[in-house]
């Protein structure tokens, strides 16, 4: 019966310890990954925040449908304007706008400005027309490099009180509860231990102390 219990906490302390293990290695690098681009969106309002060069951004329209969709997050690599190509996807500080908002499209045709300096003439898959002005080099945050569909929409939901809440908040108390749970079950076992040891020690204290009476009363005799 013993035996069954205590393999029985034996399996639930394995199975808090996989749980821990697997929120520790989702949660670490979001919550890394988080603080560091919101700490370079605060320390530089004017460019797109990345890590090591590489940007991720959430796609909120269809222009580039069905290459790239709404909700998806995509990966920008920041690359020398001279690296671009006809055919190329980018992202880019839209020209056209006044709120610094970025937008994705394929690179269609490359010109060169009055000024010497590299311009494109961009256009979405999902359009009928270029975009209205080439867009110049200057404005160039980096080349896309791959998509995570749907991932996107989390981002965005994370964003929201509520899903602070549902995504970090609640994760980050499950492991405090579960590294609890599973400190606890090790104490017990270890305190279980630890008395079946002190009994041992004094069940053979006591049987040595009864053969030193017994070896003493046969003396005497």
């Amino acid at each position: 019966m013993n035996d069954a219990k205590e393999k029985e906490t034996s399996v639930i302390s394995k199975i808090f310890t996989v749980i821990g293990t697997i929120l520790c290695v989702i949660l670490a690098p979001i919550l890394i990954l988080n603080c560091t681009l919101i700490a370079k969106s605060y320390l530089n309002k004017d460019a797109v925040p990345d890590v090591g060069g590489y940007s991720p951004m959430v796609i909120l329209s269809d222009s580039m449908f069905p290459y790239i969709e709404a909700g998806d997050l995509i990966i920008c690599k920041q690359a020398d304007p001279e690296n671009v190509k006809v055919g190329d996807v980018i992202s880019f500080f839209d020209p056209a706008s006044n709120e610094n908002s970025v937008v994705t499209h394929r690179v269609v045709e490359i010109q060169t400005q009055d000024d010497g300096s590299l311009a494109w003439v961009t256009r979405g898959d999902a359009n009928n027309a270029d975009d209205s002005n080439p867009l110049p080099a200057k404005n160039l945050v980096g080349i896309y490099q791959k998509k995570i569909p749907g991932l996107g929409n989390i981002v965005m939901y994370m964003q929201t009180t509520e899903g602070l809440i549902t995504c970090v908040v609640v994760p980050i108390i499950l492991l405090l509860g579960f590294d609890f749970a599973r400190q606890a079950i090790y104490e017990r076992r270890r305190k279980k231990d630890t008395d079946a040891l002190l009994a041992e020690l004094e069940a053979l204290r006591a049987e040595k102390e009864k053969g030193k009476e017994e070896h003493t009363e046969t003396k005497q005799e």
